[in-house]
């Protein structure tokens, strides 16, 4: 659905992309992770063909573009990082101005049923709560019932239970055949959603593969999670974490130097992240 082929982008003498490549195949969640400034949001918006590359390689359905067009335009959906829309217009009037860009598409009654905001269908869009307006914004990036659907990032600051019924929009178009190209900021997101991860640092690719793939490929132990800041390991949010091959070992370690305050696990995505760039997702 979507190959990309030596990209690469410049902002004067600093190169945002390092000729990056990869692909996306149909009816796939592909998300695309990186810490902030790694080059992500830059690549999603050439792709939407809100920004233009310098050099390099893209193609859609298997066609090379150039430029993304009014053609292209119809057959994506998009929901940017931050949406700012018509704060006195209703639901309803909101969906239908956004049905009327595109020549196919959803009945905007369909959308409300979709995300369920049938009871919001008369409300402003400045009267909705944070996850009801994302919901909206949702249904707009569907309107068009779009091939492929970017997702810029699109449950950043929503509650837990916002946050699952965005969840469970996403596994729905999955599920009906749809591609979805995901940024998020939630590496629990990514391992739950996500079919292939392709993660960027610094302007260039550092991997790629399934979640199971990677976690199984990076060489990470078991991980020991320890409340509080020490010397002794990675220090991430406050905890200081310790990967290991030898479980009891570290534990009588901890337990000698009077730490019992820790949690065992095994490797996650998170884990597979901080080991390639050194870093978390907000740095």
């Amino acid at each position: 659905m979507i190959k990309v082929i030596n990209l690469r982008k410049k902002y004067g003498d600093f190169e945002a992309l390092k000729g990056i490549s990869f692909e996306v195949e149909k009816g796939v969640i592909f998300s695309f992770l990186g810490p902030n400034g790694a080059g992500k949001t830059t690549t999603i918006e050439i792709l939407e063909g809100l920004r233009k590359k310098t050099s390099g390689e893209i193609y859609f359905f298997g066609k090379k573009v150039e430029k993304v067009g009014k053609e292209l335009k119809e057959k994506i959906g998009v929901l940017l990082q931050r949406t700012e829309l018509f704060r006195e217009l209703t639901v309803i009037e909101t969906l239908s101005l956004f049905r009327s860009f595109y020549e196919k598409g959803y009945n905007p009654e369909e959308v409300l049923e979709i995300v369920g905001l049938e009871e919001k269908k008369k409300s402003r869009v400045r009267n909705l709560s944070g996850g009801q307006f994302q919901r909206l914004c949702f249904g707009l990036s569907i309107i068009n019932d779009p091939k492929i659907l970017f997702l810029d990032e699109p449950t950043t600051g929503l509650d837990p239970q916002a946050r699952r019924h965005i969840w469970d929009l996403i596994l729905k178009f999955k599920r009906e055949g749809k591609t979805i190209f995901l940024t998020t900021h939630y590496m629990e997101e990514a391992q739950n959603l996500s079919d292939m991860v392709c993660i960027i640092d610094n302007g260039k690719i550092v991997a790629q593969g399934s979640p199971d793939e990677l976690i199984r490929n990076s060489g990470l132990n078991s991980i020991i999670e320890i409340e509080g800041e020490y010397d002794f390991g990675e220090v991430v949010e406050g905890k200081t974490i310790i990967e290991t091959s030898n479980v009891m070992e570290e534990i009588n370690k901890l337990l000698n130097i009077g730490i019992e305050n820790f949690t065992v696990r095994h490797p996650t995505l998170e884990d597979v992240f901080l080991k390639l760039t050194g870093r978390g997702l907000r740095d």
